[in-house]
């Protein structure tokens, strides 16, 4: 999920909203309608974070290998198909990566700092940055700009910037929780 969040700029609950059915066949693009909070499937933060979010060519690769042959549900979820919890994904997951990296723990929203900083420096237009991220519009002149309807576009320029990060070749699943011996009292 780190590289689904850190080569899109999704925040954290737009990813754990996301279903199938927000993708195409190729996964190139990520259509965020929902978002999940605590476990509940809601609306998107803001109106502008009703978008598509367009996906390089490796990255779309690893996110329908991890779909594989499912056709409805949530993308991420727990064992019992539940949405995942994002304090127990942070904990269990990502912050024992990046002690393992040797990297200072962070949150979720590193990712699109991440994300908006890579795009700027590889040149791309900040219409389409304001729209991959879900941001308004910060200028009359942003409205008259009409690269966010052209799809073909965004996808030559999500191609050229790529993901900013080698995409690994599958998914890294979630470290299961270290199971805890309990000993047991003999009675005597």
């Amino acid at each position: 999920m780190s590289s689904g969040l850190a080569g899109t700029g999704l925040r954290v609950g737009e990813a754990l909203g996301l279903e199938i059915k927000h993708f195409p066949a190729d996964c190139r693009n990520i259509t965020v309608e929902q978002s999940c909070w605590e476990g509940n499937i809601q609306s998107p933060k803001t109106r502008n974070a009703y978008r598509q979010v367009d996906l390089c060519s490796s990255l779309a690769d690893l996110l329908k290998a991890f779909i594989g042959k499912r056709q409805e549900g949530l993308v991420f979820t727990n064992r019992a198909g539940n949405p995942l919890s994002q304090p127990n994904v942070v904990r269990r997951s990502l912050h024992p990566i990046l002690t393992e990296l040797g990297v200072a723990k962070t949150g979720f929203h590193a990712m699109r700092r991440f994300r908006t900083t890579w795009l700027r420096k590889q040149r791309t237009p900040e219409d389409l940055i304001q729209f991959w991220l879900g941001h308004a519009k910060s200028s009359v002149t942003d409205g008259y700009s009409k690269l966010a309807e052209d799809l073909e576009y965004r996808h030559e320029v999500a191609e050229q910037v790529g993901a900013g990060f080698a995409v690994p070749a599958s998914m890294r699943p979630m470290r299961p929780r270290k199971a805890v011996k309990k000993e047991m009292e003999v009675a005597a």
